[in-house]
């Protein structure tokens, strides 16, 4: 049995962790008789959205490890407690608070920084050899960090551009398929980055990943 680390942005698609992502990374990792541990940064979330009208909601203070304890079931730890050790792999699911909280690429793009304990969670793992996967726009972050890497994060030529101007390199993908980087152990899926992707495709992607990552 493998152990996988998990780390979540909050809690939904527009300001956090996409929900589907992190339910069927989750749910992969359980049905290749593997286990998890999930962790957040503990920190505010960048900004909180109205999921109805997509308006800023300046009132609400929310954090990013109470949002993401939502997930899972409140069986969470503050990401100062990961230690790449005592993982097999470590997996970022997408959703757009990869881009806001775990780093922020949402609003710098190709000249982003990555949060720190991010950056030091997915440096130690690398640097170890282990496997380190992330969905939809979190790739950008596996860009950032490491040189060379290769990549999948759907078809936005903006975004592809900004993962080739970080030094990555590219590689399209359809729904439901996955890309490995074997250089640098690294795996990548695209998910809701594919706009017109439907939940079963996006958990055939992530499953399809997860479990070349056990074999």
């Amino acid at each position: 049995m493998k152990k996988f680390a998990v780390i979540l942005a909050g809690c939904g698609n527009k300001d956090g962790a996409e929900v589907g992502e992190s339910l069927t990374t989750l749910l992969a990792i359980d049905q290749c008789g593997s286990s998890y541990d999930i962790f957040a940064p503990d920190k505010p979330v960048f900004h909180t959205l109205n999921y109805l009208t997509d308006g800023e909601m300046p009132d609400e203070k929310r954090n990013v490890l109470l949002e993401a304890a939502r997930i899972a079931r409140g069986n969470i730890r503050p990401l100062t407690e990961y230690c790449a050790e005592n993982y097999d792999a470590l997996v970022l699911p997408g959703g757009f608070g990869a881009a806001k909280n775990l780093c922020d690429y949402a609003f710098k793009g190709a000249e982003m920084t990555v949060d720190t304990q991010v950056a030091a969670a997915v440096s130690e793992t690398h640097a170890l050899g282990k496997p380190v996967a992330a969905l939809c726009i979190a790739p950008v972050i596996i860009a950032k960090l490491i040189p060379n890497a290769l990549v999948t994060s759907g078809d936005d030529p903006a975004t592809i551009e900004n993962l080739l101007k970080m030094g990555a390199r590219h590689k399209p993908t359809k729904a439901g398929e996955y890309v490995y980087d074997e250089e640098n152990n690294l795996y990548s899926t695209p998910c809701y980055m594919l706009p017109n992707a439907r939940i079963s495709e996006v958990y055939n992607g992530v499953y399809n990943m997860i479990k070349a990552m056990t074999l």
